[in-house]
């Protein structure tokens, strides 16, 4: 048995571990009832610091919640309201290339669906494949490519989550992208849309990777988000996926770093906040 499967917490527990969860979070929060779960990737996480009547609650307080150690992850619960809208935002995740396995990595999104969000709106910073986009650029996910290298529904099925087997073939809602363009129209905002490739990092793309990536259809790349959409899928929550091209991939820059990734995410705040307000504006409709 691989260590990745000796860390694996007991799946015949998974329910028990929520419920625990999300007891635990309700006794700081009381009757709030969030509509929509936003997941906050790389340098995007201010807009939880937006919430109207907002109570935040850091990782290490709720019981089962694992907490990441990456710069522009604040590690917060976020309850609050923005346009109109009764929201839990997660400011920063944990990922893969941490040590976790998939089951601890997706553990905070089945909590966020587990309270009650029917409607998942995942973020993240991402590379730029495609040479039609552009740092700065938010690009709405179409679909993605699971290249991780693993899959956080392997092993035991607990049919009180979800199916076995369950479809992928809308995994990110195109109503949910129809409107993030409604959204953006006024605010001048140019969305792009693409497939977002997930890989288990934490080592960028080489050049030939990133050729590699292109054939494959790929616009977009990072180290997140697939496995979250994965699972919120199999708890039939829509998911709507944003990425925030922080830079291009290999072969396109000289070299890459995280500080970059984090600064370049800081530059489009103003713009990503004003998005997600204008897209929870319309689904209070």
């Amino acid at each position: 048995m691989t260590q990745r499967d000796t860390n694996q917490p007991a799946p015949e527990n998974l329910v028990e571990r929520l419920d625990e969860t999300v007891a635990a979070i309700r006794r700081r929060v009381g009757d709030r009832a969030p509509r929509v779960g936003l997941v906050l990737g790389s340098g995007l996480g201010p807009f939880a610091d937006q919430l109207d009547d907002r109570i935040a609650i850091d990782y290490g307080e709720i019981p089962h919640f694992p907490v990441s150690k990456i710069v522009g992850h604040a590690g917060k619960l976020v309850f609050g309201q923005a346009g109109g809208v009764d929201c839990v935002a997660m400011q920063g995740r944990v990922h893969y290339y941490e040590g976790h396995d998939l089951a601890t990595v997706t553990f905070p999104t089945r909590t966020l669906v587990r309270l009650g969000a029917d409607i998942l709106i995942i973020t993240n910073a991402a590379g730029g494949i495609s040479n039609q986009l552009e740092v700065g650029k938010l690009m709405l996910i179409r679909d993605h490519l699971n290249l991780v290298g693993a899959n956080p529904l392997r092993g035991f099925n607990d049919e009180r989550l979800g199916p076995r087997f369950p479809d992928m073939t809308e995994a990110y809602a195109s109503e949910l992208r129809d409107v993030a363009r409604s959204a953006a129209e006024p605010l001048a905002i140019d969305l792009a849309e693409g497939v977002y490739v997930g890989l288990a990092g934490p080592t960028y793309e080489t050049p030939a990777e990133i050729e590699m990536l292109r054939r494959l259809g790929g616009d977009a790349v990072g180290m997140s988000t697939v496995p979250e959409v994965i699972v919120a899928n199999h708890m039939k929550a829509r998911v709507l996926g944003i990425s925030c091209i922080t830079n291009m991939a290999a072969g396109t820059e000289p070299e890459l770093s995280h500080d970059d990734v984090t600064e370049t995410a800081k530059l489009v705040k103003s713009t990503f906040i004003a998005l997600l307000t204008g897209i929870l504006q319309r689904l209070a409709k």
